[in-house]
């Protein structure tokens, strides 16, 4: 698959096929994905918790914020709800800034996890204390993002943006349709 390609159809995707458990491998390899790219001053302050039983996902989900646009939907029902769960975390001993590591570590895994026929989404809205007592996470590591991860069950629409309204929405079909600003808006000349 060419790289525009994979890109385009690396989406964020929020309803799954819950009956799709995702291999540990297949997790574990995104991981090394991540462990593979690039990281400022190299100094690798990422760490990952990673989930796929049924029982520790049903764990992650209650601290996750799903789909903020999308007022009466408060995220994937029964069924449709993440089989795997990549929880990245920064180690405080090691950097106290994160954000850049965290969003390159992130999008490769996404990818990875696109080119193995499976979706994701990046989920920032996080009920960390929540999620922090629930795993016992110690207080040494930043709660920074979750991939969640499934089999998609949904379709993902990529529309030229109108009027400059971001805001992604669906339709009666239950397509998810996101806005894109157009590339002539993009690139600038001063």
């Amino acid at each position: 698959m060419k790289l525009k390609d994979l890109v385009s159809r690396t989406r964020s995707y929020r309803r799954f096929d819950e009956a799709h458990i995702i291999d540990y491998k297949i997790l574990e390899n995104l991981v090394g994905l991540a462990r593979l790219s690039a990281s400022g001053a190299n100094r690798q302050p990422l760490k990952f918790l990673i989930y796929n039983a049924p029982e520790d996902c049903a764990r992650v989900f209650p601290s996750l914020v799903w789909a903020g646009y999308l007022k009466d939907w408060d995220g994937p029902e029964p069924g449709e709800r993440p089989t795997g769960y990549i929880i990245i975390l920064g180690d405080k001993t090691i950097a106290e800034e994160f954000a850049i590591d965290c969003g390159i570590a992130a999008q490769s895994m996404k990818l990875g996890a696109t080119e193995a026929g499976l979706g994701g989404c990046m989920i920032a809205s996080i009920r960390r204390e929540l999620l922090r007592a629930e795993l016992k996470i110690p207080d040494r590591f930043e709660i920074l993002l979750i991939l969640a991860l499934g089999k998609p069950v949904e379709k993902v629409i990529i529309d030229d943006m109108v009027d400059g309204d971001v805001k992604y929405w669906r339709d009666k079909e239950k397509s998810h349709h996101v806005p894109k600003r157009p590339l002539s808006e993009l690139i600038i000349k001063l």
